[in-house]
């Protein structure tokens, strides 16, 4: 158990690192941290599993362009708004309603659902987060703390129960809509920052789902 609830943290660590990505645009200071060594070696032990490997290729593949990007904090954040701030037809909005939706619109139903998950575990997200529920940055981080959650739990039979629950939470509220978000992301971001990262995001979805089926 005490392996699992190690792993664990790096799970949530990672889910919560995803989160902070999506939540807001990148600082000076983040996107120099992002060059120093700690961050690509955490990156590189990450592309070391085979399912991880081609979007962290491309994931490092940008954060060496932006080295050399002209004002880069400035474009970055331009490329943040341009694919996650403006309407649907121009950007790729990262909240769940655009793509469970038929009509393509936001809806309140993914919002409100990921509301009562929250309340009935009791899980608090960031409260810096000023978005609806639905939104990919709110659900990552609610993910994390879910995680971490599990943790406290002492009995292996509560701990299985606990991962088949998170493996459900993947499929039904991420897995559901990640995969199209990711797409057009990767039709719009010219740049390749952010399409990178929602490659990683669905690739690290569906190893986590693996995992927690025992694949």
């Amino acid at each position: 158990m005490q392996e699992i609830k190690a792993f664990n943290e790096k799970r949530a660590e990672i889910y919560w690192w995803l989160s902070s990505l999506f939540a807001k645009e990148l600082t000076q200071e983040s996107i120099d941290q992002y060059h120093s060594a700690e961050i690509r070696s955490f990156l590189t032990g990450l592309g070391e599993n085979e399912t991880l490997k081609p979007a962290v290729t491309k994931f490092i593949d940008a954060l060496n362009r932006l080295m050399d990007r002209e004002d880069a904090q400035l474009e970055l954040a331009a490329d943040f708004c341009d694919l996650f701030l403006k309407s649907d037809r121009d950007s790729a909005l990262p909240y769940a309603s655009i793509y469970l939706g038929k009509s393509g619109l936001l809806n309140d139903f993914p919002a409100k659902e990921m509301e009562e998950l929250m309340q009935k575990h009791g899980v608090m997200v960031n409260k810096q987060l000023n978005e609806p529920a639905d939104h990919i940055a709110i659900e990552l981080d609610f993910f994390g703390n879910l995680i971490i959650r599990s943790n406290e739990l002492e009995s292996e039979t509560e701990l299985e129960d606990a991962l088949l629950q998170q493996d459900n939470f993947i499929q039904t509220q991420l897995l559901s809509w990640t995969p199209k978000f990711a797409e057009k992301c990767q039709t719009l971001d010219k740049f390749g920052f952010y399409s990178a990262l929602t490659l990683l995001l669905v690739a690290f979805l569906q190893l986590d789902s693996s995992y927690l089926k025992g694949e």
